[in-house]
């Protein structure tokens, strides 16, 4: 209820003075329903209402139609946009304001319905009928009525702010229908839901919706009511135990006892000058003690200065592990929980032969940048323990807060220090081995750059003073050995890059998988799920063809889920009674477990036609092949490439059509071939975006191999951009590529001339099995590359350029 509205009941013959239907000058209100029997102030500025207000004196008598608009922002309503009941009303009083506009107090006389609107100008006149109400003299509508006036004097009682006669205006009015009507003008409630009481014309029904609209608000007030008290009881315990506080310390005074929170902060002092803390962290823990000491103890402030000094206690500030210096030893540990991984090794290696030498070198800051599934989590660990400190690590995936690095400021409630410094007291030492894994999925918004607050972590040069907001005293970082992982290192900002050492990754080999799954995963899957090694053995034969047909990635995730299959597999059959033991050493022994093979080699299938080449992709994940087709078909001679490729993947493209073009008598190509003719270049996986130039080669390959009718070797494959002039140029991710190639059971891999040296990161077994030719030119590549070049006029490098004068092109 509400006490904007006063509802005197009007005298019978009230109602007599509005005609049956007839014309009446039409007021819209905004906001407000206007109830018959109510007396409610209206404010009135629109321009036809100050009209209709200043010709009042001129009407037979100062009645007016009152009707609630459906839209407030309409300022010209017409008959659509009023509610079509409202209420026929006498204007008791007008007061005109300096501004113009007029303050009316009106009382509802009766209902009316809107039937049209007969004039507009210059103010609304519509044609209206008075609405009889039905009689509602019998016992049930009674029965609403008292059960009415009981919540509406409840609710009463519950506002305050409504006046003492309220509750005897209620008792006052016996008919039930203008009851309702009292009750319904004072709600607080929608104008929709108000409306459709005042369209409510049968007294018992309109006393029901008032009913359900009033209990409502009585539980609303009833809450309201309970939290009030709630609050009230809880400030009065809170005083109560202040002074109770008050009191036993004076007690305690009196008898001489010793105050236990002040115990309590005679040891906090102990432990402040046990532990070594530096000048500066030194002054300000005093200083926040001596603040303590005079606060009360069951203060909020107590509790966040008494938190602070612990945070500055519990950090490390000198305390250290001595690292392994036996390098040696480090070796073996290293070697012990990783095949493979050579550069991060060697680099763990040269910074303890430093250390030996040099007690007080800084701790490196190293990035490892790799596909996933390689080990760099795990590698950390490792490290860790190689070097005999503690390790921590935290995962930057997702985190767009710089409050996550650097911490809140201890104005905040609930302030914390930063994963930093929070990471440092789990540790307990200053110079343990810190991973930032994810370091490449770092988000920011609104809130901060968690990469631009790691700049200071990972600068050596300032590191030794890092701010944390919430501690706000200088710590030294310089001794921690930081560790980022990143699957790829373009998202990284420049700046972060930069203060890193980064070392990249590959993916395994082929054999070190296998080292990988007979030293490590095959041991950690079989203790898992409680087999010996009696009862199942894996032959390198069965783990070679799980490797080869049922995983095709450059770590070695999947492949442990399907060792853990296997595992399964004979688990259940353990657990069934079956008595091993079993030995598997073929594709046929695990594919019980496993499956059919999911993964073959499809090179040879793909290229059994002219215009099929395959090329060598770097993606994050590792290398892939990628299979390049083209096909001729009759046209006007345009150039069509599909497969989601990227703006220099198309260029790559173009500039292929325009050597072969310019080169077609050499090729043997009719120099018209394209003046009735389209090419269509596609590359398959079209969900996957492509881009780079490093597939300039294969196109002009696949372009050649359509035009002259001649097959591309099926055990080739090859990576190199491609100019207009023919020459191929050096591309990146060699490695990865050439780990591809392998994979995927390719003879011959070509690659440009200048590359040649990136092989020096190849695998020693790998090189051994592949045939490498290295081309300086378009010719070099296609007598490599084409099953019969010999049909075709080409020109290879002259000179000792390249590998490909030593493997003189032979049919597959």
């Amino acid at each position: 209820m509400s006490a904007d509205e006063t509802t005197p009941t009007p005298a019978p013959d009230d109602a007599d003075l509005v005609p049956a239907e007839g014309e009446l000058p039409l007021l819209p209100i905004r906001n407000a329903v206007l109830f018959p029997g109510a007396v409610a102030p209206f404010d009135v500025g629109r321009e036809k209402s100050v009209a209709l207000v200043e010709d009042i004196e001129n009407l037979e008598q100062p009645i007016i139609g009152i009707f609630a608009q459906r839209d407030a922002s309409v300022d010209d309503p017409g008959h659509d946009d009023l509610y079509p009941v409202g209420v026929a009303a006498r204007v008791l009083k007008a007061l005109k304001h300096s501004s113009g506009n007029y303050s009316l107090i009106l009382q509802g006389l009766t209902r009316i319905r809107l039937d049209r609107i007969t004039t507009s100008e210059p103010y609304v006149r519509a044609h209206v009928t008075r609405v009889a109400e039905p009689p509602s003299d019998d016992v049930e509508a009674e029965a609403l009525a008292l059960s009415l006036r009981d919540i509406a004097k409840q609710v009463i009682q519950l506002m305050p702010e409504l006046p003492r006669e309220a509750g005897s205006l209620v008792d006052s009015i016996q008919d039930p229908g203008q009851l309702a009507d009292l009750v319904a003008a004072n709600l607080d409630a929608p104008v929709d839901e108000k409306a459709q009481l005042l369209e409510t014309f049968d007294a018992k029904e309109r006393i029901r919706r008032v009913l359900r609209l009033l209990t409502r608000q009585l539980e609303i007030l009833k809450m309201r009511e309970r939290i009030n008290s709630q609050i009230k009881e809880e400030m009065g315990k809170n005083q109560r135990e202040y002074v109770l506080r008050q009191q036993l310390k004076a007690i305690k005074e009196e008898l001489g006892e010793e105050d236990g929170d002040q115990g309590d902060l005679d040891l906090l002092e102990e432990r402040i000058a046990k532990a070594d803390l530096p000048p500066e962290a030194d002054k300000v823990a005093r200083k926040q003690l001596k603040r303590l000491r005079q606060m009360q103890v069951g203060s909020a402030e107590y509790t966040v200065v008494r938190t602070y000094i612990d945070w500055l206690l519990d950090v490390p500030w000198t305390k250290q592990t001595t690292d392994i210096l036996d390098i040696a030893q480090v070796r073996k540990v290293l070697d012990e929980d990783h095949a493979g991984l050579e550069k991060v090794k060697k680099r763990i290696v040269e910074y303890l032969a430093v250390r030996k030498l040099k007690k007080d070198k800084k701790g490196p800051i190293l990035c490892l940048i790799g596909p996933p599934g390689v080990g760099k989590t795990s590698l950390g660990r490792s490290i860790a323990r190689a070097l005999g400190r503690k390790f921590h690590r935290i995962s930057l995936g997702g985190v767009h807060d710089e409050a996550a690095i650097r911490g809140h400021r201890r104005t905040y409630v609930g302030a914390l220090p930063g994963q930093v410094i929070q990471g440092m007291k789990k540790a307990g030492t200053v110079n343990p081995v810190f991973m930032l894994d994810e370091i490449d999925k770092i988000g920011h918004d609104f809130r901060g750059d968690p990469a631009a607050a790691l700049l200071e972590v990972l600068d050596p040069e300032q590191n030794d003073t890092f701010q944390d907001h919430y501690l706000e005293v200088p710590y030294d970082l310089s001794k921690v050995m930081f560790i980022a992982t990143a699957n790829v290192g373009d998202t990284i900002p420049p700046a972060l890059k930069d203060r890193m050492e980064v070392i990249e990754i590959p993916g395994y080999t082929r054999r070190e998988k296998l080292d990988i799954a007979k030293n490590h995963l095959v041991p950690k899957q079989l203790a898992e799920h409680g087999i010996s090694e009696e009862q199942l053995k894996l032959e390198d034969s069965c783990l070679e063809a799980i490797i080869d047909n049922h995983t095709r990635e450059a770590g070695v995730r999947n492949l442990e889920r399907q060792i853990a299959s296997v595992v399964r597999g004979i688990a259940v059959k353990v657990a069934e009674g079956e008595k091993g033991p079993w030995t598997l050493k073929t594709e046929d022994d695990v594919r019980e477990f496993l499956g059919p093979p999911r993964f073959t080699s499809e090179v040879a299938e793909r290229t059994a036609e002219t215009g099929v080449a395959t090329g060598l992709a770097w993606t994050a994940v590792g290398g892939e092949i990628l299979f390049i087709e083209a096909t001729r078909m009759h046209g006007t001679g345009k150039l069509q490439l599909t497969g989601q490729l990227g703006d220099v993947m198309k260029e790559s493209a173009q500039a292929a059509m325009s050597y072969v073009r310019s080169h077609a008598k050499q090729l043997g190509i009719p120099e018209d071939f394209l003046e009735k003719s389209d090419i269509h270049i596609h590359i398959p996986a079209g969900a996957m975006p492509k881009d780079g130039p490093s597939a300039g080669v294969t196109m002009m390959t696949a372009l050649v191999s359509l035009l002259t009718h001649i097959k591309v070797r099926h055990d080739v494959a090859m990576t190199g951009e491609i100019t207009l002039r023919g020459r191929v140029l050096p591309v990146g991710g060699i490695k990865e590529k050439v780990l591809a190639a392998h994979r995927a059971g390719i003879k011959r891999v070509i690659l440009p001339e200048r590359n040649k040296a990136d092989l020096e990161e190849v695998p020693g077994e790998i090189r051994e099995e592949l045939e490498f030719v290295f081309a300086q030119k378009m010719d070099d590549v296609l007598l490599a590359a084409l099953s019969e070049p010999e049909q075709l006029k080409l020109e290879p490098t002259k000179g000792d350029v390249s590998e490909s004068t030593s493997h003189a092109p032979s049919s597959p």
